[in-house]
């Protein structure tokens, strides 16, 4: 297993297997072994169970049911251990599912799930997002279908191949000297606050894009740039890089869409923010890799 800080949604378990995507005859029977196991979606929610000890768990259904919930074929999200693991997305609450568990949203449960489920459920949620939004061909505009088990979309009109992708965003903190800057948009919640963060563009490094998206928003120059974490976000399907970058000044010039508040944090004052006590400034969520940044930043780490 690779060391490392590891954010919710990552940790995904599960042995990808992608040399069996492609292996139709394979999948054909791996969905009917009696062991095999299916997640299933609603609208990006993953259909999950009370555990004994009163958090939650993936209510998985056996493979083979996965033929009777949807027309198009399961995604294969690949082995644990021996057992192939599928994931099927259905429309509303089909009566096959009956007393099976409920269907939730995923940001707000996913501290209640074990890590590994909820980074097995955001692997799926985030590849039906991208089949959701890549039904029609980007090159000529036909309808496209699955292929190499829900990892694929092609078209039958021009033969172009389409893959998931995931859109690279930097998130950094800002700091200068004994301080660190968060600031918040405006149609955010209340007392809000984050890291500040933006998309890496075409022909950029990550220490670019950090550098960039820093004197767009702040006004502020990074002059070192310092890798901390990754988090896969699948709303819809990002790769959150996480940075801590130190600048060269406080004096914010603030881009009034993305800053529309912002302050400079003590380490003391951050460590109030990480346990909610802050009084201008709302706890921080610990699924967001935000609060991982602000957390190691605020323990000299």
């Amino acid at each position: 297993m690779l060391r490392g800080f590891v954010n919710t949604f990552a940790g995904n378990p599960l042995d990808r297997a992608a040399d069996r995507r492609g292996d139709l005859s394979w999948q054909k029977a791996a969905i009917l072994r009696p062991d095999a196991l299916a997640l299933v979606l609603s609208r990006g929610r993953p259909l999950v169970e009370a555990d004994p000890g009163g958090d939650l768990r993936i209510a998985y259904v056996r493979g083979d049911l996965t033929l009777q919930l949807s027309a198009e074929a399961p995604a294969f999200l690949g082995l644990w251990k021996e057992t192939p693991i599928f994931a099927v997305e259905v429309e509303g609450a089909p009566p096959l599912l009956a007393g099976a568990g409920g269907f939730e949203e995923l940001r707000e449960i996913a501290l209640r799930l074990p890590a590994t489920e909820a980074a097995i459920c955001a692997t799926a949620k985030g590849l039906f997002a991208w089949r959701e939004r890549h039904r029609f061909c980007a090159n000529c505009g036909a309808a496209t279908e699955s292929a190499e088990a829900g990892w694929k979309r092609r078209c039958a009109a021009c033969n172009a191949e389409h893959f998931p992708r995931t859109d690279p965003v930097v998130i950094m903190l800002a700091t200068y000297q004994d301080r660190c800057l968060v600031g918040r948009q405006e149609r955010w919640p209340a007392r809000m606050f984050s890291a500040l963060a933006g998309f890496v563009e075409p022909g950029e490094s990550i220490e670019e894009a950090c550098a960039r998206e820093l004197k767009e928003e702040a006004g502020l120059t990074a002059v070192s740039v310092r890798y901390h974490s990754s988090q896969p976000w699948p709303y819809p399907s990002s790769l959150m890089i996480g940075l801590i970058a130190e600048v060269t000044g406080d004096q914010v010039v603030p881009d009034p869409v993305e800053v529309h508040e912002h302050h400079w944090l003590t380490r003391d004052e951050a460590r109030a923010v990480i346990a909610g006590t802050h009084p201008l400034i709302r706890k921080t969520s610990p699924v967001a890799i935000a609060h991982s940044l602000l957390s190691a930043w605020a323990e000299g780490e």
